[in-house]
């Protein structure tokens, strides 16, 4: 019982690593998207970014294909099975359906001049729509997760948003819409990551997310190699860290995970980009921000705590 307990423990604390590890690039990626924005559309830069991510993960899968041949033939021939591909092939597409929505509406944001604190506020609150949307699909959170939602919002509002207060403008529409659809992103993987192999997945992903933002980008922009030049830096980070990485990492760390309790840990990426700017750029951290800071650990805390049960 013992060892159990210890395995449990061990991989939850592993799969929790991984989602702060995708946060921790998150984080440091909303300067890149938001400069990457002054020379290309929001589809060219999804596009891009979506590509690198594909360029990036594919001599991996295809390594990894060649290791379970020769060492795993039950597990090879597993992923050769047409129901293997069937779920490779349509998760891979209704994630990079969603991962392009939730993008390319986060880049919309910037192109209207949404401030990056409060796109990292608006964003975040897919910790809100996880557990409604899984609601409406039957899907239960017990209720220290619903408590932790409820100091989390409040901690990113300490964050993120100034205190004169809060305004809506155009460009926050499409990031509260990006964050809807990031939910669905979350809500999507969970229910394919323990059907097929998770970087596998991820290479779909990318795969079927280029597709769908290179025909945007041909049917609605028309970008210039001297503008998509100018933003490469941007786009490099986006697609190897962002893209190849991190969302790599978010689809292995969900695996096993509470929807809720990962979307959660997530959400730190908030954190990360103020304490970035605080420590790289010199910008202050004001005891508003901390205060949020410690509200968003505390719910990612509470989030991890196990379920207390009444003893019989």
């Amino acid at each position: 019982m013992t060892t159990t307990n210890n395995s449990t423990l061990f991989f939850e604390l592993r799969q929790s690593g991984l989602l702060l590890l995708t946060a921790l690039i998150w984080g440091c990626s909303f300067v890149a998207q938001s400069v990457g924005m002054e020379t290309v559309g929001p589809f060219t830069f999804t596009s891009s970014r979506m590509a690198l991510g594909v360029l990036s993960l594919l001599p991996l899968v295809l390594f990894m294909r060649r290791r379970l041949a020769a060492f795993k033939p039950d597990e090879a021939a597993r992923r050769r099975s047409s129901e293997y591909k069937k779920n490779l092939l349509l998760g891979g597409f209704l994630c990079g359906l969603f991962l392009f929505g939730g993008e390319s509406l986060q880049q919309f944001g910037f192109v209207h001049q949404t401030e990056v604190g409060k796109a990292g506020f608006i964003t975040a609150l897919y910790i809100v729509f996880v557990p409604l949307i899984g609601l409406l699909l039957g899907r239960k959170s017990r209720p220290l997760l619903w408590i932790s939602v409820a100091v989390a919002v409040a901690g990113l509002w300490y964050l993120c948003i100034l205190p004169e207060g809060f305004t809506v403008a155009q460009g926050d529409l499409y990031v509260f819409l990006c964050a809807i659809v990031f939910a669905l992103h979350i809500l999507v993987i969970s229910r394919f990551v323990t059907k097929v192999d998770g970087i596998e997945l991820s290479l779909m992903q990318f795969f079927f997310g280029s597709l769908i933002a290179s025909t945007m980008m041909g049917i609605f922009e028309t970008p210039t190699f001297a503008g998509w030049w100018a933003a490469l830096p941007s786009i490099l980070w986006a697609g190897i860290m962002s893209n190849g990485i991190a969302y790599t990492l978010q689809i292995v760390g969900q695996r096993g995970m509470n929807e809720t309790a990962a979307s959660l840990i997530l959400s730190l990426e908030s954190v990360v980009s103020v304490l970035a700017g605080w420590a790289l750029l010199g910008e202050v951290l004001s005891m508003r921000e901390g205060f949020g800071c410690v509200l968003m650990a505390a719910a990612v805390v509470m989030a991890q705590l196990p379920e207390w049960k009444k003893t019989p």
